[in-house]
């Protein structure tokens, strides 16, 4: 059949698309398929050691034993689904023995099942590795202290993270959260920032701890991260490193870096600025709620001008392949009685305290799973249980109704495939992957629960549902 237009028209048409198109890939390259941490520890600098994960670890675990000493105590803490048609006189003892001799059926209906596994997990992650990713913080968590004790302080911790690079104490993911580029701070956060790496490298004969970052606090302008970057190149060729290796990340404080001066969002072209070394957004509740004029009583995580900040951030950096982390709950699950001796009267206290302090962060955590915000800060140990909880709770409870979506939903799109019928709801597809990608990251389900699926690890690692389809008809 003869067409309109020429074959070397329609070429020429292609090829300015072509060209646009390809200029959106690359600016829009998608998720990044490697490990994005749940949560970040900060902690001053001067009090971090080699060993410091391994410490916060042990105290998170005794925390969480001490305040939820059974899987039902647990469940009823946070509220999770189920618990309340357990009898709330039934030993902890016999309902852990009573569940544990159910077969696999028999345990998926049962009520105690979310408040069992979770516990069971939580427990498993505090054991093996309850920090994540740890920020050494030389700003909020530091303060303003002289030339001399700060200099004296990057030295130190810069060797603490040698040691521990060397003696394997390190958790999977590290940095260094340094002063902002402002007026005033500049200098002092690149002199930190100049020591630290220095004095790091020097220790290590040029190697770095994998998944290093640096952490730029309180961005506003594109000029601030472009100067990292550029003062990254420096200390790259000076110090003889990989070309590259340095990484950063942003933080979101300001009410700027949601809209500047022009009625737009700047985070894009801070992303840009970066030059290819920004990795993260980190959210920060408190200066931002501040930035917004909110009074202290109210700034909390799941503030509106939080949300908005949130889906603005969101919006700006979607499918640019730069992770995105929440702030923190700053009320901490902490009793305020101390020693061996406590009366029975201050230990219910206690205990009240840390429950009440653990659902507030948790139902913080589920608000920001729920705005697709799957990473966020802790600022102390005793917050690590609520964390996972949430975190293996939020993914969980979907667990056995998204295998069976996904499950239908691959037939249903393969037998379209194969008879060459329109299967135009690719983008629900993708979204049930990305459940199992996310909760597959966070550790709240396996490999071998993936599979449940009927998709192959080689094909969830594919991170898209599409080329799913693609092998399967080829």
């Amino acid at each position: 059949m003869k067409t309109t237009i020429s074959n070397k028209k329609r070429r020429k048409l292609f090829d300015n698309l072509s060209e646009a198109n390809l200029a959106f890939q690359k600016r829009y390259p998608g998720d990044r398929s490697a490990r994005q941490p749940v949560h970040t520890v900060y902690g001053g600098a001067n009090l971090f050691k080699s060993n410091s994960a391994k410490v916060l670890g042990a105290r998170a675990l005794e925390s969480f034993q001490t305040y939820a000493p059974d899987f039902l105590s647990f469940g009823k803490i946070f509220g999770l689904t189920g618990i309340n048609e357990i009898d709330a006189h039934y030993p902890a003892d016999a309902a852990r023995q009573f569940y544990e001799g159910l077969s696999s059926e028999e345990k998926k209906g049962h009520p105690a099942r979310l408040s069992y596994e979770v516990y069971q997990k939580v427990i498993k992650k505090l054991q093996t590795e309850a920090i994540e990713d740890f920020r050494i913080d030389f700003e909020d968590g530091y303060g303003n202290r002289s030339n001399e004790e700060e200099d004296a302080t990057a030295v130190e911790a810069a060797k603490e993270v040698a040691k521990g690079l060397n003696e394997a104490t390190l958790p999977p993911f590290i940095g260094i959260r340094i002063k902002p580029f402002t007026e005033e701070m500049k200098e002092r956060g690149l002199r930190t920032l100049d020591i630290f790496i220095s004095t790091l490298v020097n220790e290590t004969e040029g190697k770095l701890p994998e998944n290093f970052v640096v952490m730029l606090p309180k961005v506003t302008i594109p000029e601030q991260p472009k100067t990292l970057a550029n003062f990254f190149d420096i200390l790259e060729d000076e110090l003889e490193l990989e070309e590259g290796v340095l990484k950063m990340e942003m933080m979101v404080e300001t009410t700027q870096s949601i809209m500047d001066v022009d009625g737009t969002n700047p985070l894009y072209r801070f992303i840009k600025a970066a030059n290819g070394r920004c990795i993260a957004m980190h959210f920060g509740t408190y200066d931002y709620t501040a930035s917004a004029g909110i009074t202290a009583r109210y700034q909390e995580m799941d503030h509106p001008v939080c949300d908005f900040a949130h889906h603005m951030t969101k919006v700006a950096l979607a499918h640019t392949g730069i992770w995105l982390s929440d702030g923190a709950t700053n009320t901490m699950p902490i009793g305020p009685h101390r020693g061996e001796h406590m009366t029975h009267e201050q230990w219910e206290e206690n205990k009240r305290i840390v429950h009440r302090a653990w659902k507030k962060g948790y139902d913080h955590i589920r608000h920001s799973l729920w705005n697709g915000f799957y990473q966020g800060w802790d600022l102390n140990p005793a917050q690590l249980p609520m964390r996972y909880a949430a975190v293996f709770a939020f993914f969980l409870e979907s667990y056995e109704d998204a295998v069976e979506r996904l499950k239908t939903f691959v037939e249903k799109a393969a037998r379209a495939t194969l008879i060459g019928d329109v299967f135009d709801d690719a983008a629900t597809g993708q979204g049930l992957l990305n459940f199992f990608l996310k909760a597959l990251n966070s550790g709240a389900i396996t490999e071998e629960e993936v599979l449940r699926t009927g998709l192959t690890m080689d094909e969830i690692r594919s991170r898209s549902f599409k080329k799913i389809l693609e092998n399967r008809k080829s």
